[in-house]
């Protein structure tokens, strides 16, 4: 699958868990599941982003730099969310209209992704190339953190190092405490 085919069905994805989430009305239960689902996926999917996609997008389409770094910023936001939102309990104060807040900022950077960086993508890769760096972002999906890490490197060189550490350490943790694994 190609790099923008991958992340588009990602996008798919996280949206079907914010309908999901949106519409189990005062099940506290079901919406911490859902939560966690949702946390998961876009930590993995911002590390994929982070490690190879932007720095593919980068080096390849000469005005992207601020396309990239506005994308960077916003994933800096979510991640502070949803660690936020890892801490809480679905019951507590606040933590419906902290993951409403992640889902329309989560929306909003889809819709800026879609509409304004993949097309300049596409016609800036080659269909090769773009397949090429959608493995590679498949591949790092299995080493990639499934928690929030607002705190740790967003580009490589040093997200590449402390990615598999913390994902490391992540899977340790949704093992103990039960959570679905990747």
């Amino acid at each position: 699958m190609d790099a923008t085919e991958l992340l588009t069905k990602d996008h798919r994805d996280v949206e079907r868990l914010f309908d999901r989430f949106e519409q189990a009305t005062g099940d506290t239960e079901q919406k911490g599941k859902i939560a966690k689902q949702i946390i998961k996926e876009l930590s993995i999917h911002a590390s994929i982003e982070e490690e190879v996609f932007y720095p593919e997008v980068k080096a390849a389409v000469p005005t992207s730099e601020d396309l990239v770094n506005h994308s960077l910023e916003e994933h800096q936001e979510v991640k502070e969310a949803l660690a936020e939102l890892d801490r809480m309990d679905p019951g507590d104060p606040g933590f419906h209209q902290k993951m409403e807040k992640v889902i329309s900022d989560v929306k909003e950077h889809v819709q800026e992704e879609e509409g304004e960086m993949f097309p300049k993508v596409r016609q800036a890769l080659s269909g090769n190339t773009l397949l090429e760096i959608g493995a590679k972002m498949d591949k790092a999906k299995g080493r990639a953190p499934t928690r929030p890490h607002p705190h740790a490197p967003n580009q490589p060189p040093g997200n590449k190092m402390a990615g598999p550490a913390a994902a490391a350490v992540d899977r340790a943790r949704d093992k103990l405490e039960g959570r679905e694994s990747a």
